[in-house]
């Protein structure tokens, strides 16, 4: 692992994960170039955060679940060329079944030079801790539609207050939201704000 990163299950007790490019269960369909294991890296500034948010999140009876952190520049080409693909239809009813797959970049949803890779930011959900259940958020990791933009109206109060838990507690422990995507936080104080990473999650 790169000096000042770090497996966010070895700072972070108690953390769950699930790291979606790491297996077939994303976007592209397959696992994705630079997850050659399935656990979440970042910097150790952002697993810190990730405790305390942990912490607050458990005063409330939640759990955090991290699906994405730091992500390698590779990963990012990968997502470029699979853009360039034609259409298969298998992932696109799932992630993003209003808009075509060029549009995801134009649209913000995937960057060409994603802040993953910087390796402060975050895509994660709520659990109950009671239960393990997910906590209802109106829609999962990666769907690319405005159902998934903080403030959707398609979603329910219930999920909509959801959302805004999530947040609160991100908000609360130095994160800054994107309003694309209510999964998708990113450490306001992040140590490498200039650079883009490329190193393998091994």
């Amino acid at each position: 692992m790169k000096h000042g990163f770090a497996f966010a299950d070895e700072l972070v007790p108690g953390i769950r994960w699930d790291a979606k490019y790491a297996t077939w269960d994303n976007f592209t369909g397959k696992p994705v170039d630079g997850y050659l294991v399935n656990r979440i890296a970042g910097t150790t500034a952002l697993c810190a955060a990730l405790d305390l948010a942990r912490k607050e999140a458990a005063a409330l009876g939640f759990g955090l679940l991290l699906w994405d952190g730091y992500r390698p520049q590779r990963a990012v080409d990968c997502f470029l060329r699979w853009a360039k693909q034609p259409e298969d239809g298998r992932t696109k009813l799932r992630h993003y079944p209003n808009i075509d797959r060029a549009e995801m970049f134009e649209q913000g949803y995937v960057a060409a030079k994603s802040g993953h890779s910087r390796g402060s930011t975050v895509d994660l959900t709520l659990y109950h801790l009671a239960t393990g259940e997910l906590v209802a958020m109106g829609g999962d990791h990666d769907l690319m539609d405005a159902i998934s933009h903080h403030g959707a109206r398609e979603v329910t109060p219930a999920e909509a207050r959801n959302r805004q838990q999530l947040c609160s507690i991100m908000e609360n422990c130095g994160f800054s939201r994107y309003d694309c995507e209510w999964w998708h936080y990113t450490l306001k104080d992040e140590p490498y704000p200039d650079t883009y990473f490329d190193f393998p999650i091994a």
